[in-house]
Parts: C-alpha cells; structure tokens; sequence
C-alpha cells in the first residue's frame, strides 16, 4: 500500500511537471523580441532553420599543367643562312659615249652638201659634209703642171750631167726643184681631200649646227657623232681603298631615269695619281647598252665590288647582342643558351654578316634575348607568337546562392 502511493505521487509530479514546462514554452513564443541576449554560437545556432540545404560546391577547374622539368625559357631562333656577299664602295659618276666628236672642218669654206640625217646612224667612213673644193682643185692643176715642167727639166739635166757638161750640184738643183713640187702637189692634194669630211668611227648623228651653202670656218661646229653602244662612266672614290681597287673589278650602276634597273659593268683604268685636292682616285669603267637606254652626261650611282665572298654566314639582324665594345648572339646548342662572341662583316638591311664565332649549320636566338644568359636551358618557339592563355569554360558558373 504505500509503495503503491509513491508510485502515483511520482507520476503526479511528472505530470505537474510536463504541464508547467508546456506553460513556459507557450510564454516564450508569445515575447519573441523580450528574451535574454543569448550568446553569438547560440543566436547563430537558432539562426540557421533546421531544415537548411547545404551550399553547392564549387565546380572544379582543371589545375595547369605544370611545365615539365626540362622546359626552359622560351625564345624564338632561326639557323643561320649561308649566301654570297660582297663588299662594295659606293660613288657618284656621269656616263660617257665609248666615243664622241664634234664634226669640225679643217679649210675655209662654203658647204656645198650635207650628206646625213639629223639623228641617223652612220657608219665609219660614211660621208657627211662636202665642202666647196673648186678653188683647191685648180691650186693641185696648176702645180702639178709646174711639176710636170721641172720633172722634163730634170731629165734633160740629168743627161747632161752623164755627159760630163755640168757638175753635180747643177743636177742636185734640179732634184731639190722637183721634190718642193712634189710636195706642194701633195699638199694641195689633201687640201682637196679636206673639203669631203667622213664618219672616224661608226655611231649615231646629233644635231647639225649648220645649214647648206653656209660658209665656215676651219674649226666651226657642224654637228655631234657620239657612239653609244657602250658607254664609258667616270667615277671617284676615297684613297684609302687605292690598295683595294684594280682592272677588270665588276661594278653596278643605278640611275634615277631607271629606278630599280641595275647596270652591270667592269672597271678599265684607273687613274695613276690620287687628286691632291680631293685624295680620290679617278677610275673608269665600261657598260654595255643594250637598247641604248643610257646616255652620255646622265649623273649615276656606282658601286664598285672590292671583295665577293659566295658562301659567307649570315644572321639576322635581331640575333645581334652588343655588349659594351663587343658583340655577340646566343647560339643554341643541346637546348641551351651559349653566349659566343661574333665579328661582323658586311651589313644588309635586316641582316649581318659573321665572320667569325658562327658556323654553318648553328641556330641563334632571334627574340627573347633579354631573358638569356650563358648556359640557360631554353625552348625554341615553332609558333611566330605565343599562345593566349586559354579562358576558363562557361560551364564553371559562379556558384548559386542558398
């Protein structure tokens, strides 16, 4: 029996108990904003709803690669190029005919013919101006009837002097009387032959500064034969290169009336003595003229080939690396960088000539030189440029918001 009455006090008391906790419960949902400040892990606690989704995770993006041990710096490098050069020394000349003459005659006296066309081409020998000759040729009659008269006089002399009738020196007399006509007849002669003048060399005519029937003068001009089919350039250069210059060394030679057109020639002369007011040294060549494009007077631009090297190593420009007084390029050799000091040659636009330090055969390091040093491990770039970084995949959003 009282076992049994504390067994019904206790289940009373639990349920006076159940019943005032139920009571403080309602009381606190009634007065939300009128609680004890709780502590921060406690209000973030109640906070967060019981039934919260978890955040999505990030969507993952594919790491970069990480470059392979042996990678080195990456530079850009051509082989080296093996072609002809030549040293040259450039100047400044004027064209000449292979041969020019101005007609001139050498009598006195009234043109009776012009026997030629104002821009013809003649041959040597051809006639071209007749010269009133009438006068001359009675002067050649008229002496050669006195050389007729003297020579009979000599002949009947000479008789006599066989015979004993008169001394020698009367017959020397009459010898010297015969040899002075001889002579005017000869001289005479000429004089007739001067009044036809003739082409001396085969070439084209100019233009006639006379007309028919004029009266000249010995010495006027008449008219211009100049022979074109080569022509001759005279030229100057700097006597330092005396020692470097001969016969038969090939130039070219450039005119504005012909731009981009090269005139090959050869040099045949040059002038013995250096010109003590300028210290240059005359020279002369010769150019062929297929089509008679070139003209005497015209002002031309000469470079004259001192030295020709047919197999002679050549790098771009952009491999040059000066340092200080001395230059140099990085040569790639076993997938380094080896810095090696260079000679330069002669310099082309966009290209240098080594002399020494470069061989056949070796690759040098045209872009990315500033990245180099001696014995650095390097990647030679197939592509003319680097690639862009790739950009990441639209798929990988930024992620969503709870």
């Amino acid at each position: 029996m009282h076992t049994q009455s504390i067994r019904n006090v206790a289940i009373l008391a639990a349920l006076v108990t159940a019943a005032v906790a139920a009571g403080c419960g309602s009381k606190n949902d009634a007065t939300p904003k009128s609680e004890p400040a709780k502590s921060e892990p406690a209000r973030e606690a109640a906070a967060k709803p019981a039934t919260a989704p978890a955040p999505a995770p990030k969507p993952a993006t594919a790491p970069a690669p990480a470059p392979p041990a042996s990678a080195g710096v990456p530079v850009k490098a051509v082989p080296v190029k093996v072609a002809g050069v030549s040293d040259d020394v450039t100047a400044v000349g004027s064209l000449l005919a292979e041969e020019s003459v101005m007609i001139r005659p050498e009598i006195d006296g009234r043109i009776v013919g012009l026997d030629f066309q104002e821009g013809q081409a003649v041959s040597s020998g051809a006639r071209l101006v007749t010269i009133d000759s009438t006068e001359v040729e009675a002067q050649v009659a008229g002496i050669r009837a006195d050389l007729k008269t003297e020579e009979q006089r000599l002949v009947r002399t000479q008789e006599l002097f066989d015979q004993k009738f008169i001394s020698k020196d009367a017959l020397d007399v009459q010898n010297g009387n015969a040899a002075r006509l001889r002579a005017k007849v000869r001289e005479a002669e000429s004089r007739v032959a001067k009044t036809v003048i003739r082409a001396p060399f085969s070439g084209i005519i100019g233009l006639r500064q006379v007309s028919p029937g004029a009266y000249v003068k010995a010495g006027s001009d008449i008219v211009r034969l100049e022979n074109v089919s080569s022509i001759k350039v005279d030229f100057r250069i700097p006597e330092n290169y005396m020692s470097k210059v001969h016969s038969n060394q090939d130039i070219s030679v450039h005119l504005d009336a012909f731009p981009g057109e090269e005139f090959k020639g050869r040099v045949y002369a040059i002038e013995p003595v250096v010109d003590e007011k300028t210290r240059t040294i005359a020279m002369r060549a010769r150019i062929p003229n297929r089509g008679f494009k070139l003209k005497p007077g015209m002002f031309v631009r000469v470079a004259v080939t001192l030295e020709s090297r047919p197999s002679a190593i050549i790098v771009p420009e952009t491999a040059i690396w000066p340092q200080g007084r001395d230059t140099f390029v990085y040569r790639v050799v076993d997938g380094k960088a080896a810095l090696t000091k260079i000679e330069i040659g002669v310099r082309r636009p966009g290209e240098v000539e080594v002399l020494k330090g470069v061989g056949a055969g070796d690759m040098v390091v045209t872009d990315g030189q500033m990245k180099l040093r001696d014995g650095v491990a390097v990647t030679v770039l197939s592509a003319p440029n680097v690639a862009a970084p790739v950009a990441p995949p639209a798929a990988a959003a930024a992620p969503t918001k709870g």
